[in-house]
């Protein structure tokens, strides 16, 4: 699956702002706003992106 989907999936689970989500994620608060343009995420921060979706979603 795109990581784009994945990024919106968590966004409307959580309610998390996109550029929050893109500053903690990945320290780029553009970074959901370029996704929606067609941006695509080398390997490397697609990897840190599930990794950081991952971090959240563990029960505390």
């Amino acid at each position: 699956m795109h990581v784009g989907q994945e990024v919106e999936k968590f966004l409307r689970r959580t309610g998390m702002p996109a550029t929050k989500f893109g500053r903690l994620a990945v320290n780029d608060p553009r970074f959901v706003l370029d996704l929606r343009m067609g941006r695509e995420p080398r390997s490397h921060t697609a990897a840190r992106v599930i990794r950081f979706i991952a971090a959240q979603e563990r029960p505390q």
